[in-house]
């Protein structure tokens, strides 16, 4: 979908030249000793990760290692169902449904917003499912204006690594994964995959049963080959059978087509829903348009397509590649027309911040670029719609981890699946801190610590429920990024004691014109977590008693001066079937010395998190003089809260 040359050369040129050279190439090849090599490991991010590929020839994925997400390269893969046996299958699975309000409901009946994200080739720090090392590894957290998600790269099956789909389903956003043929190779896949009905058919149930059992959303289809006429029939039927057996399979599912090859067979990139591609659009949920489009394209897809138009996507390269407006930081132009004539947009390449490290910064370029995308196309999702609601406000990315306000690691992270709720407070939602004091004669007083907006109103609404309502003193705008504001408050009780402190979530009357998002007071605080629940719904934990923990693929190695290293891969699973649905765990290691009894010491090593039920510990170090090891699996509630590590589930190993 895309290349570096795009802007001068015209991608038949480009695909032309390609096959010509690699021809030429091949006739010479079996002169040349030559190292294998994997272009899409290669990347222009500014940020790389110190750990290992999975693309390494030394990479067998049915032998136990750290878990990462892959794609798959041949059709082989995809018939023989291989990826099922693999050893990284059960950990690429999702842990996180999609909400009953997306998939009850189906996608709004409005213009939608599709995100691709098609980020330097795909699988970089985000291929880690346990988690990886870079603190500053791309990550989107503006799912607040996106419907659906796309996972890209230019391998012939895409699966979204899980932590993608964790935060958009946590955020109510259908996840693609994305089914792609294009070159040499892709004509080849094509000619097996097209061979006959029975075939097209059989590949549609692979695509289908692992979309099914990994927990995303559906496919995008991107057919960038040049195809026989006679093969058009049995292409149509493939994208029919995949869309039918989705629906039936996950009723809540979606298959978009991409604007590339047409009935005849040619690749010719339309622009537009039109006669030519429009057979595939009406045999599955949408068209995901080329993004080369001009002025009037979108309103003429809008009619072909009569009532479905919301299905008609209408591509915007951020990259900017002969896309309408220029992308990048006019992104927004294309929006606002396609706002205008009431079509769907697919936003392709969202990562052009991070890779071309737009100034000053990665979160400060991020946020600016997308507010440009909600200036034009809106909020689309809001929250919360059910409870228990809770946020800590995680982006999926630090330098340290805490767990309820107690650092238990210092070292730099990296995991999607980690992101919590993104809050965006706007319109004439505000949001103020509740002060409670207690006087040396325990007399208790409440101060509200108002927001911005109209002091008379706002002195109104509160009189009755606050001893005192402060408004702010001094509010200042920052510069630097767009939208947000510093709020200050003078205040003075002496004799008092402060006692808590709560945000207070309000909306002045209607006839307010839309007061600005608010945030911090004059002091120093950091607001840890935000917790919605209905009176009386508390998590009760499961007892350690109802858990079936075991260890397997046990494996030491000789270290230093005595040490070992240990890898292994810890499963639990409660007794009674699946009883307990929680989001995720949080593994900690206590390490026994030899001269101690096997009382906990209270001194724990983090892990990591895992969000299904396993989490692969790979080359422990264990010290010598350690007698045995004890993996506490900390269980995580829907509302924020940890089970007391006491009564934890855990397994012990002695070591050998």
């Amino acid at each position: 979908m895309r290349n570096p040359f795009r802007a001068y050369i015209r991608r038949q040129t480009l695909i032309s030249l390609r096959n010509s050279i690699f021809s030429i190439f091949a006739k010479f090849s079996h002169f040349i000793r030559y190292p294998m090599a994997d272009t899409q490991s290669s990347s222009n991010s500014p940020h790389t990760t110190s750990q290992s590929s999975e693309n390494s020839p030394q990479f067998d994925p049915f032998v136990p290692s750290t878990p990462v997400s892959y794609p798959m390269k041949t059709l082989e893969e995809l018939e023989s169902r291989s990826y099922f046996d693999s050893f990284h299958y059960p950990f690429n699975i999702s842990s996180v449904p999609l909400p009953d309000y997306s998939s009850n409901l189906g996608l709004p009946n409005r213009p939608r917003l599709l995100v691709c994200h098609d980020m330097a080739g795909g699988y970089l720090d985000d291929k880690w499912v346990q988690g990886g090392e870079n603190p500053e590894a791309y990550a989107i957290w503006h799912w607040y204006l996106i419907d659906v998600f796309v996972y890209f790269s230019h391998d012939l099956v895409t699966l979204p690594p899980p932590c993608w789909t964790n935060a958009a389903h946590n955020h109510g956003v259908k996840v693609l994964g994305t089914f792609i043929t294009e070159w040499d190779e892709g004509r080849l896949a094509c000619n097996t995959l097209l061979s006959t009905k029975e075939s097209v058919q059989m590949y549609a149930e692979r695509l289908a049963e692992l979309a099914v059992a990994l927990g995303f959303d559906g496919w995008l289809l991107n057919f960038e080959v040049e195809l026989e006429k006679g093969q058009i029939p049995n292409l149509i039927e493939f994208v029919r059978h995949l869309t039918q057996t989705m629906h039936s399979s996950k009723p809540d599912s979606l298959v978009i087509w991409y604007d590339s090859v047409t009935v005849h067979g040619n690749l010719s990139w339309q622009d537009q829903l039109n006669d030519f591609n429009k057979p595939f659009f009406d045999s599955c949920d949408g068209i995901f348009v080329n993004y080369t489009w001009t002025r009037d394209y979108p309103k003429h897809s809008a009619v072909v397509a009569g009532q479905r138009k919301f299905d008609v996507y209408m591509g915007v390269d951020v990259f900017g590649r002969n896309t309408y407006g220029g992308g990048q930081w006019n992104t927004n132009l294309a929006l606002d027309v396609l706002r205008e004539d009431d079509v769907s947009a697919a936003i392709f390449a969202p990562g052009w911040v991070y890779e071309t490290k737009q100034p000053p910064d990665f979160q400060t370029a991020q946020n600016r670029w997308w507010a440009l995308v909600e200036k034009s196309w809106g909020i689309t999702q809001s929250y919360p719609r059910a409870l228990p609601f809770y946020t800590n406000f995680d982006q999926g990315h630090g330098y340290d981890f805490s767990v309820d306000g107690g650092l238990v690691s210092n070292a730099a992270w990296c995991n999607i699946s980690c992101q919590s709720f993104q809050v965006k407070l706007g319109g004439n939602s505000l949001m103020g801190l509740s002060l409670e004091f207690s006087s040396s004669a325990n007399k208790r007083e409440a101060i509200l610590l108002a927001s911005k907006g109209n002091a008379l109103l706002t002195m109104t609404q509160f009189s009755s429920k606050f001893s005192t309502v402060i408004m702010p003193c001094q509010v200042t705008e920052l510069k630097t990024v767009e939208g947000w504001i510093i709020q200050e408050y003078n205040i003075s009780m002496e004799a008092h004691t402060l006692m808590t402190i709560h945000a207070v979530c309000y909306k002045l009357n209607p006839e307010i014109n839309e007061p600005k998002l608010n945030s911090t007071s004059n002091y120093h605080a950091e607001l840890g977590h935000l917790t919605i629940t209905d009176p009386g719904q508390n998590v009760v934990f499961p007892p350690s008693s109802s858990w079936l923990v075991d260890g397997q693929f046990i494996k030491w190695e000789a270290g230093a001066q005595g040490s070992k290293f240990l890898s292994l891969n810890i499963t639990w699973k409660p007794k009674d079937s699946d009883r307990f649905l929680l989001p995720k765990y949080i593994i900690h290691v206590e390490k026994i010395a030899e001269n101690a009894d096997t009382t906990p010491t209270g001194k724990l090593e983090y892990l990591g998190v895992a969000a299904v039920q396993a989490f692969y510990v790979s080359r422990l170090l264990v010290p010598s003089g350690t007698s045995s090891l004890k993996f506490i699996i900390q269980v995580c509630g829907a509302d924020g809260t940890h089970q007391n590590l006491d009564d934890c589930p855990s397994y012990q190993l002695d070591v050998d």
